[in-house]
């Protein structure tokens, strides 16, 4: 950053901004447990009753694990299949493969497009500057980044962050549905368009779909049905930061916090 004056009035602004809108002044009194199953079945109902129709299960059922048994099965696919992976060239350019991180049972997991320069070299997702308005997002809603599950469409940085080609997300996005099988997250965010519309098998762009609930596809065993709430990304909110984006951002969040039954402060 420069130290032209100027710059450093405006990123102070833009701190104030950020601070006040996913920052303290939308942190709940006490943070915010996420639900428990029976919950999943009222977010359930809400989908269902949007689209005039009960929700089923259209991926099928299958025995569920306990929370080890999905870290261990995590742990297992990140190390035998995504960072031995070269499926696609992206491999042979990126410093090395970002899984994602969280809770490996969390009833709401966030998809973003791939990682960047940051998450790269750290390998975590969403470590950067989007990371950190991420963080203050999830804190907005009264949870911590270990209550959720973060990841991406694609595990290796595409050069100079461009969005992924069709053929790269081919290549990947089967270590993705294997992820959302293991976890079985209740909700899904979908952060920009190359996350929504790779998840919802759609060409429909994300500022027709924002703050829209959707049904994941049947993409694989379990998560025929399970709540997308496609939004904006982090960086997009960056680089275009007006009150009207933020806003329409923290009104999908609420409707997540709505379906899950997490408390708002008031």
């Amino acid at each position: 950053m420069s130290d032209d004056p100027g710059n450093l009035i405006r990123a102070a602004k833009q701190l104030i901004e950020t601070e006040r809108l996913f920052g303290a002044d939308f942190l709940p009194a006490r943070r915010n447990p996420l639900p428990e199953e029976a919950s999943q079945q009222g977010a359930m109902s809400a989908v269902g009753m949007r689209n005039g129709e009960e929700h089923a299960d259209e991926g099928g059922a299958a025995p569920r694990m306990t929370p080890q048994q999905k870290a261990a099965a995590l742990n297992e696919l990140d190390a035998s299949e995504v960072r031995p992976c070269s499926r696609c060239g992206l491999r042979a350019g990126c410093g090395q493969t970002v899984f994602g991180e969280g809770n490996p049972d969390a009833a709401l997991v966030f998809v973003g497009e791939g990682p960047g320069a940051e998450e790269d070299r750290q390998g975590r997702p969403f470590v950067g500057q989007a990371g950190e308005l991420l963080t203050k997002m999830i804190a907005a809603m009264g949870l911590r980044r270990q209550d959720v599950y973060i990841c991406n469409i694609v595990k290796c940085r595409p050069p100079g962050n461009r969005t992924p080609m069709p053929d790269e997300v081919a290549a990947c996005i089967g270590h993705l549905i294997r992820q959302l099988e293991i976890i079985r997250p209740k909700v899904i965010v979908a952060f920009g368009n190359p996350a929504t519309q790779n998840l919802l098998n759609t060409k429909v762009g994300i500022t027709r779909l924002r703050g829209l609930w959707q049904k994941l596809p049947i993409l694989g065993e379990g998560l025929g049905g399970t709540p997308v709430m496609p939004t904006f990304h982090p960086a997009f909110l960056l680089r275009q930061y007006t009150q009207d984006h933020r806003q329409k951002v923290w009104d999908d969040l609420q409707k997540v916090m709505d379906l899950l039954g997490l408390k708002k402060r008031r």
